[in-house]
């Protein structure tokens, strides 16, 4: 990986956002929507991220490697909401540096625990969450998306768990 930083989104850069969910979604969940059945929802993605942008009790923070956005991390009191990081970068400590800094975030702003969905059958992002300390809290909602899968919610306790496992 090169030189990586990570810094707040800027108003104006929900295409960009919504291109880093695009690229990781697609990359990683093509099992679950199809994309010749199910194609991306690109503008209720862009239009997603440009209401987060905007919105003052969210945190939508992006990491750049060598000055490039390569992925995203959106929060707000006890909430992941959502960590995509495009696949070309997969393995690399990206998507690992980004969690902390939203759980660090978090716990410098008192949050004393934090809440994440997380697809049914996104494996891959189940282990690095389960690795990480996060574990399932009984809640599941169906995606609004066809086919409608289930997400599964995750908790971890930001008080006795450091991010630096």
């Amino acid at each position: 990986m090169g030189r990586s930083l990570i810094r707040e989104a800027r108003a104006g850069e929900a295409e960009t956002l919504a291109a880093i969910q695009r690229d990781a979604s697609v990359g990683a969940l093509a099992h679950i929507f199809s994309p010749e059945l199910y194609p991306f929802p690109l503008e209720a993605v862009r239009a997603r991220w440009a209401e987060a942008v905007e919105d003052p009790s969210l945190t939508v923070l992006v990491a750049e490697v060598d000055g490039a956005p390569a992925a995203l991390a959106g929060c707000r009191a006890e909430w992941l909401d959502g960590l995509y990081v495009r696949p070309e970068h997969w393995g690399r400590g990206l998507g690992r540096k980004l969690h902390d800094e939203v759980l660090d975030r978090l716990r410098a702003s008192g949050s004393p625990r934090c809440q994440l969905w997380v697809l049914e059958g996104n494996n891959r992002a189940r282990r690095f969450y389960e690795r990480l300390g996060w574990r399932e809290n009984g809640d599941t909602r169906v995606v609004p998306f066809p086919p409608n899968p289930i997400d599964v919610g995750y908790t971890i306790d930001l008080e006795t768990t450091l991010a630096t496992l």
